[in-house]
């Protein structure tokens, strides 16, 4: 993965170090350097930024207030002629603490940690993208069978005792689960329960007459005690 890298020092033999080392690791690109944290504010302002390599006794404004400062700050690693900040620079959660001078081999060491950690976020968000990846059918158990219904076809569901049947669009289908099991397996904001004996599809409602819904040329009730949840519902799209 490309890491993509500010500089931020004012002195400029240290900017050419960084730079120089940089260039031996062919995933770090180094997109900007700057000699005052105010340059490297605007830069973060107009591109994605990964890693900041941050002096801390600069003119104008301190690494340290300069980090202060941000919010959802990249990686950090402080590169500085100082020790006497470290403490303070972990507290701040940077990723490093190079001392000047600081060796190729050491600066490796903590943009490896940096670069980790960045994987270790990506995949991260991958999975959490992944995650919320929503299907749009569910696998019903009927005649022996497995069959995939897509949420699109159901028109609604009538209870059976133990068992229910699925209209769908040009088919029907009997399964052993309850009203309230099969509830729970469908999107909430499409499926809404208005009567001990009816779920329905909101999408494919036709029209509304007193206590009647109408789905597919078929009045389904509403009950009583569904009527003035259902009604709110309907009355918010109304409203709209």
């Amino acid at each position: 993965m490309e890491i993509k890298a500010i500089i931020i020092d004012d002195e400029p033999l240290a900017q050419n170090v960084i730079k120089q080392y940089a260039k031996k690791l062919p995933d770090l690109k180094i997109v900007e350097s700057c000699d005052d944290a105010i340059c490297a504010h605007k830069v973060l302002q107009e591109q994605d930024v990964d890693l900041l390599f941050l002096d801390i006794n600069m003119p104008k404004l301190s690494g340290i207030s300069f980090l202060k400062n941000l919010k959802n700050p990249p990686l950090v690693i402080f590169t500085t002629a100082y020790s006497e900040y470290a403490l303070e620079a972990y507290e701040l959660n940077a990723i490093d603490y190079l001392k000047k001078p600081f060796s190729f081999e050491r600066f490796c060491k903590a943009y490896y940690r940096a670069e980790e950690l960045l994987q270790l976020k990506q995949k991260a968000a991958t999975t959490s993208s992944a995650s919320q990846v929503v299907e749009d059918f569910l696998f019903i158990k009927s005649n022996k069978k497995s069959v995939k219904v897509k949420y699109s076809s159901i028109l609604y569901i009538e209870g059976l005792g133990d068992y229910i049947k699925i209209h769908l669009e040009g088919d029907k289908l009997v399964t052993n689960l309850s009203m309230k099991k099969i509830l729970t397996l469908l999107p909430t904001k499409q499926f809404y329960r208005i009567h001990k004996s009816y779920i329905i599809s909101m999408d494919k409602i036709e029209n509304l007459e007193g206590n009647m819904v109408s789905i597919n040329g078929n009045k389904l009730p509403i009950g009583n005690s569904y009527r003035q949840e259902f009604m709110n519902l309907i009355n918010h799209f109304l409203a709209d």
